[in-house]
């Protein structure tokens, strides 16, 4: 008899590395052009509060992007991101390079995105998940799909379902709350 397949929550308890895609899910997928070509990028403050929650519950946390954009080195320093790749025109090339750098298996990784060509790291995590707007190729393949869309909290809530799954949710709480003994 075949084993039943794992819940999100199986599947979210065992991440001890969760990566995120950045445009479309730490920010809402917009590029703001200035005159001079420069473009910005807004993240969202209580995605950003959510990977440093991770940070203290001992999850490590990465980012993979097509892109490469000196904002997402400003922004993964600020949050203590060790692992940041960017120009990434091979999401799973490189996934494979962050397992062989940290020394993690795929079955204890998570991963966040939005659109195809994150589906190569996807499919291989233990952990897949998706921002509420993904595309429906993405969707499909989510073992957990957020309520809100990327760069709007998607980001948190998943963080937030890793810390229940680890039972680190409460303390993380009570870290917050200035408890003592926390």
């Amino acid at each position: 008899m075949a084993a039943a397949p794992l819940t999100a929550a199986e599947r979210a308890s065992r991440v001890k590395l969760m990566i995120f895609d950045v445009d479309g899910v730490l920010t809402d997928g917009s590029l703001m052009f200035t005159a001079e070509g420069d473009y910005m990028k807004p993240f969202n403050s209580m995605d950003g509060y959510g990977l440093n929650l991770l940070r203290k519950a001992g999850i490590e946390t990465a980012i993979i992007t097509g892109r490469h954009s000196e904002i997402v080195v400003r922004r993964a320093q600020e949050l203590k991101i060790s692992h940041v790749h960017q120009g990434a025109a091979n999401k799973a090339v490189v996934f494979a390079e962050l397992l062989r750098a940290t020394g993690h298996t795929p079955d204890v990784c998570g991963y966040m995105g939005d659109d195809w060509p994150d589906l190569g790291v996807m499919v291989q995590c233990g952990f897949a998940a998706a921002p509420a707007n993904s595309h429906p190729e993405v969707i499909a393949r989510a073992h957990w799909v957020s309520q809100a869309r990327g760069g709007h909290g998607a980001a948190r809530e998943v963080c937030e379902v890793l810390l229940r799954a680890q039972h680190r949710y409460d303390e993380m709480l009570a870290l917050a709350l200035g408890a003592p003994g926390a």
